[in-house]
This record gives C-alpha cells, structure tokens and sequence, in this order.
C-alpha cells in the first residue's frame, strides 16, 4: 500500500511554459486567466465574467474553466491561484438553471456529473486556491468556493446551498465538503434548510477564512484575498505543494495512514535545492529565495 501511495504522491517537476497573462483576445471569453508581474509574479487569477448570467455555471463557462485549468495546472510558475468575479455584486449565481431547463433528464445528469468533475479539478490544483467572494455565490457557486483551499468574503457576500428550496439537492460536491469544512451537524442543517449567509455569519461559522468590510468599488474581498496570495507567494513552493497534498490525502483516511502519507511528501521535499536554500538562509540570517526545484 504504501509503495502505491508514494508512486502516486511522487512530486515531479513540471515543464516549464509560457505565461498565461490575459491577452485582447481573452476579452470577449467567460473565463479569463491573469498570470500577475512584477512583485506579485506567480499569482494567476481566474476571472468569471459572464454579467449576462450573473457567472451562472452554464456549458460554455465550464469548458473554458476546464481548459484553463488544465492549462495551468502544468505551468510550474502557478505558485497561487485567485478565483475572482468580473461581475460586480456577484461571485457565482450556481447553476444556469435556464440551460438546464432546455436538458433532458439524461442531459442533467451527464451536466451534473461534469460540474462535479470541475469541482474536482479545482480541488486537486496543485498549487494553492483562494475564492475572493464579493458577492453572491449559490448553489454550485459556493461549491466552487468549497473547492478550494482558502475563502475570502466581503461583508456583502451572500452565500448558501440552497438546492432544497429549488427541489434539488447540491450535486457538485456540497454535500461532502460542507460537512468536512464546518461538520456533519451543521452541514446538514444549512443544506436541508437552504439557509443564506452573509460573509461576517460565514467566518463566524468557519465557512471563509476571512470576512472584509466591503469598499466602494466592490472588491474588497479580492484585495484581501490578493494580500493572503502575497504571504504564500514568498515560501517554498514544492514544501506548499506537498503540504497541500499531504493534508488533503491525509485528511481521508485514518491517522496512522494519515502520517505514512506525510513522511511520504516530506522525502519528496528532502532532495530539492529549496530546501538547501532554506537551511542556507537560515544559517546565514538572510531571506531564502526559492526558485521552486
């Protein structure tokens, strides 16, 4: 058993590509991709942008988050990824109830079944994910957030699964990462109730990590969450990776499989010049600067 995991958690470095920066051509796209320079280079954004279905998970919107994603996913300079709203007001309104209705039965649940699959992919990104959630997010929306590792929310937030009050039930991962984010009893209750929260009644619960007073411009989530990216963004990037991976295999089994899977990802980490670099840093009482081999 512990031979498979260790093929299976085995780190590699990955090959090297070019940027992702947003380019004209994005402008016209639902999902458009920032690769940040300067100070803030290896943070990618994600933009949801389609105001005409408040960034509804329609066919479209899909296929081109699953294209970006698996487009960066490669890109070993992704140190953070940041998925934020181009739609004020608005983080992601869920399904594209709309669409949906145009479906067969068999069509929904072909659909559901790749919402759950995009879900998946943003949770198993191996670099870290942050939801900057200035608005509403709903349903599938909020799944989206649960997907990743971290939440930001703006006090104006709004947020819930509330696919009971539409005679649905969450089907893209809600009703097994609400559970594990804030416990079976609390889970339950949000979802059979379809309650709504707002950002501050969601940090209080555990649901975000951090609650902002919201700005005039309406992003004052991103912003904060922009400032959590640039903590992250100086430490070692394969020990981040790693740690990631570690938690979330880890968080699945037992505790005793739990700690074989952490010492597996800490010798994956042991031959890597980040490390040394660290060691060396810290021996002379300077800043490591680590380049992520």
């Amino acid at each position: 058993m512990l031979r498979t995991l260790a093929s299976a958690l085995r780190w590699r470095p990955l090959e090297k590509t070019r940027g992702c920066a947003s380019s004209p051509v994005d402008a016209g796209r639902e999902i458009q991709v920032r690769a940040l320079e300067g100070l803030d280079q290896g943070i990618t954004e994600i933009l949801m942008n389609r105001p005409s279905a408040r960034n509804a998970l329609g066919n479209v919107f899909v296929s081109q988050l699953l294209e970006a994603l698996a487009q960066l996913r490669e890109d070993r300079h992704v140190r953070v990824l940041i998925f934020r709203s181009g739609v004020k007001g608005v983080f992601c309104a869920g399904a594209d109830l709309k669409e949906r209705e145009q479906m067969s039965e068999a069509e929904v649940g072909v659909f559901v079944q790749r919402l759950r699959g995009l879900m998946n992919e943003i949770a198993a990104f191996p670099a870290p994910t942050i939801a900057a959630m200035d608005g509403f997010a709903l349903g599938g929306g909020l799944e989206l957030a649960l997907a990743c590792d971290l939440r930001v929310a703006a006090s104006s937030a709004v947020m819930g699964l509330i696919e009971t009050t539409r005679g649905l039930l969450p089907g893209a991962g809600g009703t097994q990462r609400l559970p594990r984010c804030l416990g079976v009893a609390l889970a339950k209750e949000l979802i059979f109730t379809g309650r709504r929260l707002s950002g501050m009644q969601a940090q209080a619960l555990g649901l975000v990590n951090h609650a902002v007073a919201q700005n005039e411009e309406g992003n004052a989530a991103y912003h904060r969450a922009l400032a959590l990216a640039q903590e992250i963004l100086p430490q070692a990037p394969i020990a981040v990776r790693l740690g990631k991976l570690a938690i979330d295999r880890g968080i699945e089994v037992d505790i005793a499989s739990g700690m074989a899977i952490e010492g597996i990802c800490y010798a994956q980490n042991i031959p890597t010049r980040d490390r040394l670099e660290g060691m060396a840093a810290f021996r002379e009482k300077r800043t490591p600067k680590f380049v992520g081999e």
